[in-house]
């Protein structure tokens, strides 16, 4: 069993000592800017740290030996994470995150302009992930080898959101399908979740072709999975463990894989059902419930949770004839269960 405490907690130790640090300069500027500083640090407070994992172990799988450069580097990913999930939240209007609440419904309970003042904190997240990585203290060459990595994971994640605003109901019905529920998936969340995260740890360590072409192999189904289990969450979760709402998606209409196999096997009554609460704002907890139930009666819910079953197989098959030594074999398969097999 690895330790995955001690390594969040190393994660943790970072992103506290940025925030610090951050706060003595933003007030430095000015001393109204302290409630951006509050939220960057409410923002980097929680997590699993899983991307941060992903980066650490591709880094490990190229050979390398643990350091404290490799663990600055990998507290990046979270900065990403942290930022990508403001400018989410503020899409989706989602007001709770971790239990508590969102960036923009923070700065709108304190009477502020919230949807502002958000994407400014999303933006200034983003920036100091950049500075994060290229700070951290591994030599310039091989820092300079990511430069690629990091423009493509920028721009696939952007992408995978884009595409989801366009793919989302806003008042015009739209029938979702699978294979467009999977392509947002695979690059909203997949490839900067899993995928992305490990070629730059293995980059940075001066990995072969051949194990990049096995993290791909592995992290794009993993990932998959990933979001999958987080759709499921999203609609079935309880609010009390997941920290946030299960009407969000419903509400907005989010085109998941979970609601186009539940539109593809409904019958004519019950996609006139579908197509009166999903994406309806108003959507209350026992209307929702009665999309849930047809969720589940209609075998959509069960075929989701086969989806994830296959990408974990898939995903783990992939690092058998990885070339990486043992010790980050076992770490990957292990994180493969905890980041698509998991009830938070």
């Amino acid at each position: 069993m690895h330790d995955h405490t001690g390594f969040k907690d190393r994660i943790d130790e970072v992103l506290v000592a940025l925030a610090d640090e951050e706060e003595r300069a933003l007030l430095g500027l000015h001393v109204e800017l302290s409630p951006l500083s509050e939220q960057l640090r409410r923002s980097l407070a929680c997590g699993k740290r899983i991307r941060a994992a992903f980066l650490y172990w591709g880094w490990r799988a190229a050979g390398q030996p643990d350091c404290e450069g490799v663990i600055r580097a990998a507290a990046a990913m979270e900065l990403v994470h942290a930022a990508a999930c403001t400018h989410d939240d503020i899409i989706d209007d989602s007001r709770m995150r971790h239990g508590q609440l969102t960036a923009h419904a923070a700065f709108a309970a304190a009477g502020r302009r919230s949807t502002a003042l958000a994407m400014i904190l999303g933006d200034l997240l983003m920036g100091y992930a950049g500075q994060v990585f290229t700070s951290c203290g591994l030599p310039g060459a091989y820092l300079a080898r990511t430069v690629p990595l990091w423009s493509t994971l920028l721009r696939e994640t952007m992408a995978g959101e884009f595409l989801e605003v366009l793919r989302t109901d806003a008042g015009a019905p739209r029938v979702p399908q699978v294979a467009e529920s999977l392509e947002v998936c695979r690059y909203k969340t997949a490839k900067y979740t899993v995928e992305r995260p490990l070629h730059l740890g293995a980059t940075l360590g001066g990995a072969p072709q051949a194990l990049l072409e096995a993290f791909s192999a592995y992290g794009l189904p993993l990932g998959e999975a990933f979001q999958l289990r987080d759709d499921l969450l999203g609609t079935f979760g309880d609010p009390a463990r997941t920290g946030k709402s299960n009407l969000d998606d419903l509400r907005d209409g989010k085109p998941t894989a979970l609601l186009a196999l539940t539109v593809a096997a409904a019958g004519e009554d019950d996609r006139r059902l579908l197509a009166k609460l999903v994406g309806n704002p108003e959507l209350d907890a026992h209307e929702a419930e009665s999309v849930r139930e047809l969720m589940d009666r209609c075998g959509a819910r069960r075929q989701v949770e086969d989806m994830i079953a296959q990408r974990i197989v898939h995903a783990t098959a992939a690092l058998a004839a990885a070339p990486m030594p043992a010790e980050a074999r076992s770490a990957l398969r292990e994180l493969a269960g905890t980041a698509a097999d998991r009830s938070l």
